[in-house]
């Protein structure tokens, strides 16, 4: 069973044997040059004033890296259609997503610059700003389990259920061997299965007997591994039981697999301690209410599901297995974070999920541009990277919330989306300023406003 203590902080060396990697694999971990030139550091004021290519220098100078680690963020040197024709079938091309890189992180007292690929506005300004007020107070401090994967085995057609469960945890070290000779590579470097749990599934078609490989699989996502150890006992599982064994696959709902960031923010940098407790009551509502929750942890995986895809992870298990952990246990889908106030009268904010992220396999170990991402971060294991994953979701969190709570969320935003109103319209970078500035000030952004004031700063008109 996984361990509930915290990883070893603040950082942990890289491994030195990998859990499914062979001689083709590219080496994502980061390589930096000599720390005694240059001290990493996430602060970079100015950033957004810099030239696109200017940006990507400094941020490689911040983080300690040769420049032309980050050439792969260059959509000219990234994932071109031939290597996009080896991940997907039917490739006609490649899809461009803006990748940002979200600055003042903090993590486990290491300083972190984060690579976030979205295309929502303000995204990237909302975490870098709320990671800029937690670092005040030593910014976001994580933990997690290991890293526990479980694949189902369902067993249909088993006259006694209860028995047949019964009978498969009697046999629970026979069907672990037999899992764990799938892949010995994962048990040499300290993987495996760990435990195999059973339980009596009730449906409207019938009962079934469901084993649970629970399998600890490193620094990969695991997602095949544990496909392939529960096809490997699934017939044994079957005669077992007493039963057939029908479908043989991971589970997302990845509840043993959990990351956790805490952070303090202080009320001083929020405005006092109204703030706090408004902040307070809005995270409550969320606590609640499903329909302020869905949205509420959509604004924690506006932040997790960027870095995701960043680092070339599976944006759709992480999301699943975030949602399926935001039902509660009476049945009722609540928030992912809490927010509450101290002795001091700050506000802390927690955030506990599922984080299957993985650093071998995939997209991580062949996307060219998902590799620069995973170097700039600097981790050396899953798990440090699904730690680094969840404190911007949470910073992600405390800006949505904090906003909603003061200003309201379209004020920050609006200036943002103002951009790419005037974008759209045919705005050229040097028009860009005037038409935002009067698309905010008129609080109309829209298209046809957005037409309307270009045609006028065009014609020499009123703007």
């Amino acid at each position: 069973m996984p361990s509930s203590g915290p990883s070893v902080h603040p950082v942990r060396p890289a491994p030195s044997l990998r859990c499914r990697r062979n001689a083709s694999q590219a080496d994502v971990r980061p390589q930096r040059r000599g720390r005694g030139t240059v001290s990493p550091t996430s602060r970079i004021p100015g950033l957004r004033d810099r030239p696109v290519e200017a940006r990507r220098a400094v941020v490689a100078e911040s983080a300690g890296l040769d420049p032309q680690r980050l050439a792969a963020f260059d959509p000219h040197q990234g994932l071109d259609p031939g290597q996009a024709d080896h991940m997907i079938e039917n490739v006609v091309g490649v899809l461009g997503v803006p990748l940002g890189i979200a600055t003042n992180f903090v993590v486990n007292g290491r300083e972190v610059l984060v690579p976030m690929a979205t295309e929502e506005p303000s995204v990237v300004a909302a975490a870098s700003n709320a990671a800029k007020v937690a670092r005040e107070r030593g910014g976001f401090t994580t933990s997690s389990t290991d890293p526990i994967m479980q694949a189902q085995v369902q067993i249909v057609g088993v006259g006694d259920p209860e028995a047949g469960r019964v009978r498969l945890l009697e046999a629970r070290r026979e069907l672990i061997e037999l899992a764990n000779a799938q892949d010995p590579r994962l048990v040499e470097v300290g993987g495996g299965v760990r435990d195999i749990a059973v339980r009596v599934v009730g449906s409207r078609a019938g009962t079934y007997v469901v084993a649970h490989l629970q399998v600890d699989v490193r620094d990969a996502m695991g997602a095949n591994a544990v496909n392939t150890m529960a096809e490997a006992v699934a017939d044994r599982a079957g005669q077992i039981a007493g039963g057939r064994p029908l479908l043989r696959i991971l589970t997302n709902k990845a509840d043993l697999r959990l990351s956790r960031a805490r952070a303090v923010f202080a009320a001083d940098a929020l405005g006092g301690e109204a703030v706090v407790d408004d902040i307070v009551h809005a995270a409550a509502l969320a606590e609640a209410d499903p329909y302020r929750a869905a949205t509420h942890n959509k604004g924690i995986m506006n932040g997790i599901s960027a870095v995701v895809l960043a680092t070339g992870n599976d944006t759709r298990a992480v999301e699943a297995g975030a949602h399926s952990h935001a039902v509660s246990a009476e049945g009722r889908y609540t928030s992912l974070s809490r927010f509450e106030k101290d002795a001091a009268g700050d506000l802390v904010g927690t955030l506990e999920l599922p984080m299957p992220v993985g650093l071998v396999g995939g997209a991580t170990t062949v996307h060219p541009a998902a590799q620069a991402a995973v170097a700039l971060l600097g981790v050396g294991t899953a798990a440090e990277l699904a730690e680094i994953i969840t404190a911007v979701g949470l910073a992600q969190n405390f800006a949505a919330v904090r906003a909603l709570a003061t200003e309201g969320i379209q004020r920050g935003h609006m200036s943002l989306h103002a951009r790419n109103i005037a974008t759209t319209v045919g705005a050229t970078a040097e028009e860009l300023p005037a038409v935002v500035a009067r698309l905010v000030a008129d609080r109309k952004v829209r298209v046809d406003h957005a037409e309307r004031v270009l045609a006028e700063l065009r014609t020499g008109g009123a703007t």
